[in-house]
């Protein structure tokens, strides 16, 4: 072996070329995002889409993948995007089957729920007066969506002006939006869900605490209330009893009530893609409704690990470290799938901090 062969094999060059990568990954940063077509980027997201099943990698090494990617400006791919919201409008078609209305739903008719299967409601007039006439949003209605999650990752984030400039908001389950985290999570809401097991624990079933839970709606001022009372039976009377709330207090909110079978549509479209859960979370239906709903979607507060990308650990909420209950849901593979979508172009997931405050 000759000299230059040694010098370009010995752990010298090795150094050096390690350096040299590492001082090229800087300038390239330095240098400012790639735009969304460069050679860099594409193979940047083929790095993330080549891993088919999240059990295919380590985590650190996911995270190192997904840092990586940040390096590059996001774009909607149009046909990826049409294409994939082509596929659920057949499936689940959130426009027409999103909530339920009287026009989907009509007088006597014998609805099934979507866990309690054998279970039946029957609806009679004074149910079907609550349900809106129709849909009260339709296809790629709103320009730019927010969804966002209640996860750990929106800590710090900074992310509060961006999600208030979006034209449609959507929230989780009652979120704090005080004061004390408008710069990270924003105020405006234009659609927040609640799980009927809050209302049952924190304002025991509304028997007697009806103002305190009027009063926690009007923080997010004339946002619509959505709940699953269709889900099983046992959440039926307590999210009828959120309607009647609101009238007694005369407020302007709207209640709406998922329809179990687009539920029970999108729970099997995302099993087909890996999701398996015992119950989906509600910010992927949420995720999944504005995809049709939106013409772009971006995502904040979605993250499933207990460390950021950079390896940090955070608290499982922005305002709590409150775990859930193990085995419910598959948060893991939620984000697995979102960030498999950030990287076909369909949607944004954000995870670090926003550009301004």
């Amino acid at each position: 072996m000759g000299y230059h062969e040694q010098a370009e094999t010995g752990p010298a060059h090795r150094t050096l070329v390690r350096m040299c990568s590492m001082c090229r990954r800087y300038f390239e940063f330095y240098e400012g995002p790639f735009e969304y077509n460069s050679t860099r980027c594409l193979e940047l997201r083929h790095e993330i889409l080549e891993v088919k099943v999240l059990s295919m990698v380590k985590q650190s090494e996911l995270f190192d993948r997904w840092k990586s990617l940040q390096m590059c400006k996001w774009a909607m791919n149009i046909s990826e995007a049409n294409q994939f919201k082509s596929t659920l409008s057949r499936c689940c078609n959130a426009p027409a089957f999103l909530f339920t209305t009287q026009k989907n739903t009509p007088l006597g008719t014998k609805l099934k729920y979507e866990v309690d299967t054998s279970g039946i409601y029957h609806i009679n007039q004074e149910i079907f007066r609550m349900f809106p006439k129709d849909m009260p949003y339709y296809r790629s209605q709103f320009k730019k969506c927010a969804v966002v999650g209640n996860g750990g990752i929106l800590k710090n984030s900074r992310c509060g002006r961006e999600i208030n400039s979006a034209d449609f908001v959507f929230r989780c389950n009652l979120p704090p939006i005080s004061e004390k985290y408008t710069v990270d999570v924003g105020v405006k809401t234009d659609v927040v869900t609640v799980n009927p097991s809050i209302i049952t624990e924190r304002f025991h079933k509304l028997e007697k605490w009806r103002r305190p839970f009027y009063r926690v709606l009007q923080v997010y001022e004339n946002a619509s209330v959505l709940l699953p009372a269709f889900y099983n039976t046992r959440n039926t009377d307590v999210s009828i009893r959120v309607k009647y709330v609101l009238d007694d207090f005369e407020s302007p909110q709207a209640v709406y009530y998922f329809h179990p079978q687009y539920l029970v549509n999108v729970s099997r479209y995302w099993l087909s893609l890996g999701v398996r859960a015992k119950r989906i979370s509600t910010g992927l239906i949420l995720a999944t409704a504005a995809l049709e709903l939106c013409e772009e979607v971006h995502l904040f507060g979605f993250w499933a690990f207990p460390m950021n990308p950079s390896g940090l650990y955070i608290t499982h909420h922005y305002y709590d470290n409150v775990k859930p209950r193990p085995g419910f849901h598959a948060m893991p593979s939620e984000i697995f799938n979102f960030l498999h979508l950030h990287s076909r172009g369909i949607l944004r997931v954000h995870t670090g901090t926003c550009g301004c405050c």
